[in-house]
């Protein structure tokens, strides 16, 4: 625990600084990877000199965050500001991820339904269809390609299209106006992408309430904006935000990063091609190398809290680094090898599994569908185009930078 003194007691400006840069694709910043190295809880600097507990150890990120002294509420006036785009009213707070009980439990209830495993598995045929067309298209135009613009990013895009009830031919606004949220530098930018955004789904819910009826979770979010005790519309509309913009961007990148991944272990690809059951688990190990979240959760302390010798204030901020709590080496045997059959051997056991949808009552509720589209994603991809490669090197790679939302901007590839 020495080191852990050290940086407590050291001036910000000697902290680490976070964010930090990937240089890999599916691998930590050299930076996480030190602090990993030094033990489970740190001190570390953000961007605007507050300071806040960085969390690398499995064990410790599961009791943190199903601890209830731990709030996910945005709207807090201690709540910690990651990036400066966070501090754009937009995302204060975020539905879901950013309500505490007992207003994330009436949230979640709303919505659960359209992502259980009944329906999941109900829309497999549907996903698999449009991955084979779009793979067919791919081939049709030949190379070379963009595999995000020509199949990761159309993929989850039509799928939560679908689900929401949100018309898919007005897909390119959407995903722009989301990439401009997800990815702004500034409040400023966020709040302009996020308002447009919003008076979009405004516009939709009202036309559903004045037409009720069809499916989609919009149809549901239009009935409980005309029941008298239901949930507010503001709440409703930011229901409908946090399911646009995580149904599409996150899959997708995990869709292109994966891709990456793959190809970049030979082996293990072949590894796939000659035992295709072993795809549930091959997703499961990208899901926790590649971690496109970065996160598996930002939270404020409500009390004090105590913790492997190490007392977390109460007004303490905490973040929950996915991509090294998933690289705890206690609990992933060679946690930085991008092992295919790791998973397929049992090496998850329930308190061994990765964070990457997060852990307790905020865990992704749309985990179950993202798991479908990138085992369908993967399994066409490499069927129909067996000679895909990369056309450019790995490190030209337009990698998004200064963000806890790994991705490229593209992905160039060719066969």
């Amino acid at each position: 625990m020495a080191s852990m003194d050290t940086t407590t007691t050291s001036p910000n400006d000697q902290l680490f600084a976070y964010p930090e840069d990937r240089r890999c694709p599916w691998q930590p910043s050299p930076g996480y990877q030190d602090l990993g190295e030094r033990g489970p809880l740190h001190r570390v600097r953000l961007w605007d000199g507050h300071t806040i507990w960085m969390v690398t150890g499995h064990p410790q990120a599961r009791r943190l965050l199903s601890d209830p002294r731990m709030s996910a509420d945005r709207a807090r006036e201690d709540f910690p500001v990651i990036l400066p785009r966070f501090e754009a009213d937009i995302f204060k707070p975020l539905a879901l991820i950013g309500f505490d009980p007992p207003e994330h439990e009436a949230q979640r209830r709303l919505v659960a339904p359209a992502f259980t495993l009944k329906r999941v598995r109900a829309l497999r045929p549907e996903v698999e269809e449009l991955a084979g067309r779009l793979a067919d298209d791919m081939l049709r135009k030949g190379p070379p390609a963009d595999l995000v613009r020509d199949y990761a990013l159309p993929i989850p895009s039509t799928v939560i299209s679908r689900l929401l009830g949100v018309p898919y031919e007005e897909h390119e606004f959407f995903e722009t106006e989301s990439a401009g949220l997800l990815q702004a530098k500034s409040p400023a930018e966020a709040e302009a992408a996020g308002q447009a955004l919003w008076d979009y789904l405004d516009r939709l819910l009202a036309a559903k309430q004045r037409d009720p009826g069809g499916e989609g979770l919009l149809n549901r979010l239009a009935e409980e904006a005309n029941r008298e005790d239901g949930l507010a519309r503001d709440d409703l509309l930011r229901i409908a935000l946090t399911l646009l913009l995580g149904g599409h961007d996150t899959t997708s990148q995990m869709i292109a990063l994966g891709t990456v991944t793959l190809l970049e272990h030979p082996d293990q690809l072949a590894a796939l091609r000659a035992d295709p059951d072993i795809l549930p688990a091959v997703v499961e190990e990208l899901l926790r190398m590649v971690s496109v979240t970065d996160l598996s959760g930002v939270r404020v302390a409500t009390e004090d809290i105590e913790i492997d010798g190490v007392v977390i204030r109460a007004g303490e901020g905490v973040l929950v680094s996915s991509s090294m709590v998933n690289r705890d080496a206690g609990v992933f045997p060679r946690p930085y090898e991008f092992d295919a059959h790791r998973t397929a051997r049992g090496e998850a056991a329930s308190d061994r599994q990765h964070l990457t949808f997060g852990f307790g009552i905020h865990q992704c509720v749309g985990q179950n569908l993202a798991r479908m589209e990138l085992e369908v994603a993967f399994r066409v991809l490499f069927e129909r185009i067996p000679g895909l490669r990369l056309s450019v090197p790995l490190d030209e790679l337009p990698a998004r930078r200064g963000s806890t939302m790994q991705g490229v901007h593209a992905l160039p590839v060719e066969w």
